[in-house]
Protein backbone atom coordinates (compact mmCIF):
# COMPACT_ATOMS: atom_id res chain seq x y z
CA UNK A 1 0.00 0.00 0.00
CA UNK A 2 1.45 3.43 -1.04
CA UNK A 3 2.04 5.94 2.04
CA UNK A 4 1.39 9.18 0.22
CA UNK A 5 -2.36 9.50 -1.01
CA UNK A 6 -2.88 10.68 -4.59
CA UNK A 7 -4.61 14.06 -4.36
CA UNK A 8 -8.01 14.00 -6.24
CA UNK A 9 -8.15 16.32 -9.44
CA UNK A 10 -9.19 19.48 -9.06
CA UNK A 11 -11.88 20.78 -11.63
CA UNK A 12 -10.53 23.17 -13.90
CA UNK A 13 -6.92 22.91 -11.94
CA UNK A 14 -5.19 22.93 -15.54
CA UNK A 15 -6.86 26.22 -16.04
CA UNK A 16 -5.59 27.61 -13.22
CA UNK A 17 -1.92 26.00 -13.54
CA UNK A 18 -1.99 27.45 -17.66
CA UNK A 19 -2.96 30.78 -16.37
CA UNK A 20 0.36 31.19 -13.56
CA UNK A 21 2.27 29.29 -16.51
CA UNK A 22 1.38 32.12 -18.98
CA UNK A 23 1.80 34.71 -16.23
CA UNK A 24 5.22 33.41 -15.15
CA UNK A 25 6.67 32.97 -18.81
CA UNK A 26 5.67 36.67 -19.43
CA UNK A 27 7.26 37.76 -15.97
CA UNK A 28 10.40 35.93 -17.06
CA UNK A 29 10.54 38.29 -20.89
CA UNK A 30 9.69 41.07 -19.26
CA UNK A 31 12.49 40.81 -17.05
CA UNK A 32 14.69 38.96 -19.69
CA UNK A 33 13.57 42.05 -22.06
CA UNK A 34 14.55 44.96 -19.40
CA UNK A 35 17.57 43.35 -18.68
CA UNK A 36 18.97 43.08 -22.10
CA UNK A 37 17.87 46.36 -22.24
CA UNK A 38 20.23 47.63 -19.41
CA UNK A 39 23.25 45.86 -20.97
CA UNK A 40 22.54 47.29 -24.62
CA UNK A 41 22.81 50.76 -22.64
CA UNK A 42 25.88 50.01 -21.00
CA UNK A 43 27.01 48.52 -24.57
CA UNK A 44 26.47 51.86 -26.02
CA UNK A 45 27.98 53.80 -23.11
CA UNK A 46 31.12 51.97 -23.97
CA UNK A 47 31.08 52.46 -27.51
CA UNK A 48 30.01 48.89 -28.46
CA UNK A 49 27.41 47.06 -30.35
CA UNK A 50 25.58 44.89 -28.48
CA UNK A 51 26.57 41.67 -30.71
CA UNK A 52 30.19 42.48 -30.19
CA UNK A 53 29.42 43.48 -26.33
CA UNK A 54 27.97 39.74 -25.93
CA UNK A 55 31.59 38.48 -26.82
CA UNK A 56 33.15 40.19 -24.57
CA UNK A 57 31.59 39.72 -21.90
CA UNK A 58 31.41 35.55 -22.44
CA UNK A 59 34.54 35.49 -24.12
CA UNK A 60 36.63 33.74 -20.83
CA UNK A 61 38.99 32.14 -23.20
CA UNK A 62 39.94 30.74 -26.41
CA UNK A 63 36.60 29.91 -28.29
CA UNK A 64 36.13 28.72 -31.30
CA UNK A 65 34.19 30.77 -33.83
CA UNK A 66 31.62 27.94 -34.12
CA UNK A 67 31.03 28.11 -30.47
CA UNK A 68 30.91 31.62 -30.43
CA UNK A 69 27.79 31.01 -33.24
CA UNK A 70 26.25 28.40 -31.03
CA UNK A 71 26.33 30.19 -28.10
CA UNK A 72 24.93 33.34 -30.10
CA UNK A 73 22.49 31.50 -31.84
CA UNK A 74 23.50 32.77 -35.03
CA UNK A 75 25.55 31.99 -38.16
CA UNK A 76 29.07 31.64 -38.37
CA UNK A 77 28.63 33.82 -41.21
CA UNK A 78 27.44 36.68 -38.36
CA UNK A 79 30.10 35.96 -36.29
CA UNK A 80 32.76 36.39 -38.83
CA UNK A 81 31.62 40.23 -39.14
CA UNK A 82 31.01 40.86 -34.90
CA UNK A 83 34.61 39.29 -34.89
CA UNK A 84 35.47 41.56 -37.59
CA UNK A 85 34.59 44.35 -35.89
CA UNK A 86 36.36 43.58 -32.22
CA UNK A 87 39.33 42.99 -34.15
CA UNK A 88 39.22 46.21 -35.88
CA UNK A 89 39.34 47.91 -32.52
CA UNK A 90 42.04 45.87 -30.85
CA UNK A 91 39.78 43.58 -28.15
CA UNK A 92 40.18 40.19 -29.82
CA UNK A 93 42.58 38.18 -32.30
CA UNK A 94 41.88 35.16 -34.10
CA UNK A 95 44.44 32.09 -33.78
CA UNK A 96 44.62 28.90 -35.22
CA UNK A 97 43.51 26.14 -33.04
CA UNK A 98 46.11 23.96 -31.52
CA UNK A 99 44.78 20.39 -33.20
CA UNK A 100 43.61 21.87 -36.08
CA UNK A 101 45.17 24.84 -37.80
CA UNK A 102 41.62 25.53 -39.98
CA UNK A 103 39.89 26.44 -36.97
CA UNK A 104 40.64 29.70 -35.38
CA UNK A 105 39.91 30.77 -31.85
CA UNK A 106 38.73 33.91 -30.81
CA UNK A 107 41.65 35.23 -28.33
CA UNK A 108 40.87 38.77 -26.36
CA UNK A 109 43.44 41.24 -26.48
CA UNK A 110 44.46 43.28 -23.04
CA UNK A 111 42.36 46.39 -24.93
CA UNK A 112 39.42 43.56 -25.07
CA UNK A 113 39.80 42.24 -21.45
CA UNK A 114 39.48 46.01 -20.12
CA UNK A 115 36.73 46.75 -21.98
CA UNK A 116 35.26 43.13 -20.93
CA UNK A 117 35.89 44.53 -16.81
CA UNK A 118 34.13 48.05 -17.53
CA UNK A 119 31.07 46.05 -19.07
CA UNK A 120 30.95 43.47 -16.78
CA UNK A 121 31.41 45.80 -13.99
CA UNK A 122 28.51 48.23 -15.19
CA UNK A 123 25.85 45.73 -16.04
CA UNK A 124 26.79 44.15 -12.49
CA UNK A 125 25.99 47.38 -10.80
CA UNK A 126 22.68 47.65 -13.04
CA UNK A 127 21.87 44.29 -12.24
CA UNK A 128 22.19 45.02 -8.83
CA UNK A 129 20.05 47.58 -8.69
CA UNK A 130 16.89 45.34 -11.05
CA UNK A 131 17.66 43.11 -8.54
CA UNK A 132 17.23 44.51 -5.41
CA UNK A 133 15.42 42.42 -2.78
CA UNK A 134 16.16 41.74 0.49
CA UNK A 135 19.18 39.03 0.47
CA UNK A 136 16.99 35.67 1.63
CA UNK A 137 14.64 36.87 -1.42
CA UNK A 138 17.23 37.31 -3.53
CA UNK A 139 19.00 34.08 -2.60
CA UNK A 140 15.49 32.18 -3.03
CA UNK A 141 14.65 33.47 -6.51
CA UNK A 142 18.25 32.39 -7.32
CA UNK A 143 17.72 29.07 -6.46
CA UNK A 144 14.12 28.82 -8.30
CA UNK A 145 15.68 30.36 -11.05
CA UNK A 146 18.56 27.69 -11.06
CA UNK A 147 16.05 24.57 -10.48
CA UNK A 148 13.74 25.69 -13.64
CA UNK A 149 17.04 25.77 -15.74
CA UNK A 150 18.33 22.85 -14.82
CA UNK A 151 15.54 21.18 -15.42
CA UNK A 152 12.23 18.62 -14.36
CA UNK A 153 14.52 16.03 -12.79
CA UNK A 154 16.38 18.56 -10.74
CA UNK A 155 13.01 19.81 -9.40
CA UNK A 156 12.18 16.06 -8.55
CA UNK A 157 15.52 15.15 -7.27
CA UNK A 158 15.13 18.36 -4.94
CA UNK A 159 11.36 17.98 -3.48
CA UNK A 160 11.94 14.19 -3.08
CA UNK A 161 15.45 14.67 -0.98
Amino acid sequence: MDSDPVPAPDIGAGTDTDAVVAELSGLVFEVTGRLRAQFNATAAELGLPPAQALVLTNLSGPAPMRELADWLSCEPSNVTGIVDGLERRGMVTRRPAPGDRRVKHVVLTEAGERKRRQLRSSAHALARTFFELPGPDQQHLRDLLARVLAGPSASTDAESG
